[in-house]
């Protein structure tokens, strides 16, 4: 056993002696480090905001609300102001978390072209938060309706979960479809591409040797050899 563990003590020995340092060791360590510091941070400013959201939710609930009966009755426009409040939390938060998982995905797709995939995906963001928008002023209530009681109750609490369900099933549809018509619409644009790249190449005039198959008869029309002009002969004196 203990000439066994001398072996391994020295060969270990001799494959340490033998690796090699890394020039950019202490670079790419360092960069890693300034990496995960700042998705911690990100990542604390998110839980921040997100805290702070839902304690000014409850602050305008409790002070706006009354009591009866140990029931918190809850105005009608209140509900509203907090479903609205979550919709545009929701449009501006869960949109660029989803964007910044596909950033890979999208590099993948428009490696061929990356001016023309960022510049997709700019307007697709475009779009998406347009679409977000409409839905939310589409849906929006800013009149009691008649059917509606001024304190909130089970009808009114679930039209508002509604809301917020419709909001995601929309996003969910819409980045379903970018997922499936990405990769197309990459393809799409490099064939597009590469097909205007050849017609570059191709000469304007004239056939070069390069298109002319191998084991063809090629027809040359030239234009018949000028004749000389007889001498005339000079008139007798």
């Amino acid at each position: 056993m203990t000439s066994i563990e001398e072996q391994l003590r020295r060969e270990m020995r001799e494959a340490a002696m033998q690796t090699a340092e890394s020039p950019d060791l202490f670079a790419r360590i360092e960069h890693s480090l300034v990496a995960d510091r700042t998705r911690w941070a990100v990542r604390a400013r998110v839980v921040v905001a997100i805290g702070g959201f839902i304690s000014i939710m409850v602050a305008i609930v409790l002070i706006t609300s009354d009591t009866k009966e140990g029931r918190l009755l809850v105005h009608w426009w209140i509900l509203e102001l907090i479903t609205t409040g979550v919709l545009l939390a929701i449009a501006l938060t869960l949109g660029p978390f989803i964007k910044r998982f596909g950033k890979s995905y999208a590099g993948d797709v428009f490696r061929a072209n990356p001016r023309t995939g960022k510049s997709y995906i700019v307007l697709t963001d475009v779009a998406y938060y347009l679409i977000f928008v409409a839905y939310i002023l589409f849906t929006v209530t800013v009149e009691l309706p008649a059917n509606w009681s001024d304190m909130v109750n089970a009808a009114q609490l679930k039209t508002e979960l509604s809301r917020v369900g419709g909001i995601l099933l929309i996003m969910g549809l819409l980045h379903s479809v970018n997922i499936v018509m990405l990769p197309m619409m990459g393809r799409l644009l490099t064939l597009n591409r590469n097909l205007d790249e050849s017609a570059d190449n191709t000469p304007r005039a004239g056939l070069s040797h390069a298109t002319i198959p191998s084991g063809s008869w090629v027809l040359r029309i030239e234009s018949a050899p000028t004749q000389p002009t007889p001498p005339t002969a000079d008139p007798p004196a």
